[in-house]
């Protein structure tokens, strides 16, 4: 029996964000049997919109909120059943900064196709506003909680960025974003550079890259929103 290909579908990054979903969703949803999405509320109420007539109960739902053995192995059963599968994440680009990445690779080392499909993502739509270099750079994932080693990574991030010009990206969960931006402003040089973009595809975005020393006088406040940090060259 052929192999089941894998869609990696765009999500929503916010409910009003509907520009940066393709025109061609509706059609790569169509095509999957099952489906293994990070939140699935959120999946089926974004499916029925974009297909009113999609019966969403006749699909195959897995949630992948941390990807498991058991869930590799239901994940490549039906990919060897010959089951198209879509992979949907709250990221809105699947297999980026995303759990789905171990889907992925798990349909690639048996041989399934991988279908990736355009869909917003926080990080790129951020280094792209952003100004800085697109063509080096590193994203961290969350930096350390603990104060100590979050101002080494801080400063190592800034010293690479300096030295080889690789932007640095990196994220914090919501209610500690204001944490990290005062650390960031507390280490790291007057000149420095840094871009934050806020609540990205919603009507407020906000995408700005100014130095450091504007920042320490120009505090935004970032408590609970969905905020992507960029450190780069002076």
């Amino acid at each position: 029996m052929q192999l089941g290909k894998v869609f990696l579908l765009p999500m929503l990054l916010h409910e009003e964000g509907w520009e940066a979903i393709p025109g061609d969703t509706q059609k790569w949803i169509a095509q999957c049997d099952a489906f293994f999405v990070e939140n699935e509320k959120t999946t089926r109420r974004f499916f029925k919109k974009v297909w009113k007539e999609m019966v969403i109960d006749n699909y195959i739902w897995h949630p992948i909120h941390k990807v498991e053995e058991a869930q590799i192995n239901s994940f490549k059963e039906l990919l060897q059943q010959g089951k198209n599968i879509g992979i949907v994440s709250e990221a809105g680009c699947a297999g980026i900064a995303d759990p789905g990445q171990l889907l992925v690779a798990a349909a690639q080392a048996i041989g399934a196709i991988v279908k990736p499909y355009t869909a917003p993502s926080s990080l790129l739509l951020a280094l792209m506003a952003s100004g800085m270099n697109g063509q080096n750079f590193q994203f961290h994932g969350y930096l350390p909680i603990d104060s100590n080693e979050r101002k080494n990574k801080i400063q190592s991030l800034e010293a690479e960025a300096n030295l080889k010009g690789t932007t640095q990206l990196f994220i914090e969960t919501p209610y500690r974003n204001n944490p990290l931006f005062e650390a960031i402003i507390q280490y790291c040089h007057p000149q420095t550079r840094l871009c934050i973009g806020v609540d990205m595809t919603a009507p407020n975005e906000f995408i700005k890259t100014a130095s450091i020393a504007y920042w320490k006088a120009n505090k935004p406040e970032l408590h609970k929103k969905l905020a992507v940090f960029l450190l780069g060259t002076k």
